[in-house]
């Protein structure tokens, strides 16, 4: 099996995701950073509660109390950490021109400012490039690696560049990168939560025929 043909058996069992949530690139940036270590539902109340306080821009992030903006990020978990790495990226948002000036950036250099700044790591980086600016970056996590080593087509132990490069390399011949790599990083997700969990449910699982772990 290659990553593209995984890719249509997803998609045949669970279609479209229509991911990110967000309404904004902005809100986007904002929950990749919260959803560090957290399921996603804990995100959208603390995204809620920056919406009811008018606190879901750079601007008000960067200038507000880091006590006070942790209290509205309590429901993400690690409140007191995420609300020092929000405003740090806030600054740095703000200092780089914000959206539209990032977004002039090629891809590479893009992603090396962001794996610069305090707190974004390579799948939080490669969340925003892809969700918030449309750039054909594969995103890794830990839903891909363990779904893929069950498969038997990856070790489980390979770094995150030897595994982005190696399902963006899988997926070359896709004219439109960025909806493919979007929908697919969505239906790993989707197939981890509901069938590849820790405790997998193999029988109904639409992955289960070529599947190395359920053969086991």
């Amino acid at each position: 099996m290659t990553p593209g043909q995984i890719y249509s058996r997803l998609y045949r069992a669970y279609g479209p995701q229509h991911w990110w949530p967000g309404d904004t690139p902005f809100e986007i940036m904002v929950g990749a950073i919260l959803t560090q270590n957290t399921a996603w539902p804990n995100v959208e109340r603390a995204i809620s509660n920056l919406r009811a306080n008018n606190a879901l821009a750079p601007q008000r992030i960067a200038a507000v109390h880091v006590r006070r903006l942790a209290t509205w990020l309590k429901p993400s978990g690690y409140f007191n950490i995420k609300a020092k790495r929000l405003k740090s990226f806030c600054r740095w948002l703000m200092a780089a021109g914000c959206v539209h000036a990032l977004g002039k950036l090629d891809t590479p250099l893009l992603r090396h400012q962001l794996l610069a700044v305090h707190g974004i790591g390579p799948e939080t980086a490669d969340d925003i490039l892809l969700y918030a600016f449309s750039r054909p970056v594969f995103v890794i996590d830990a839903y891909t690696r363990r779904v893929f080593e069950r498969l038997g087509m990856i070790a489980g132990n390979e770094g995150y560049e030897t595994l982005r490069h190696w399902f963006e390399s899988g997926l070359a011949k896709e004219r439109d990168k960025v909806r493919v790599f979007n929908e697919y990083h969505a239906l790993i997700v989707r197939h981890g939560k509901d069938y590849c969990k820790v405790r997998p449910r193999c029988a109904q699982c639409c992955l289960r025929t070529v599947c190395l772990s359920a053969q086991v």
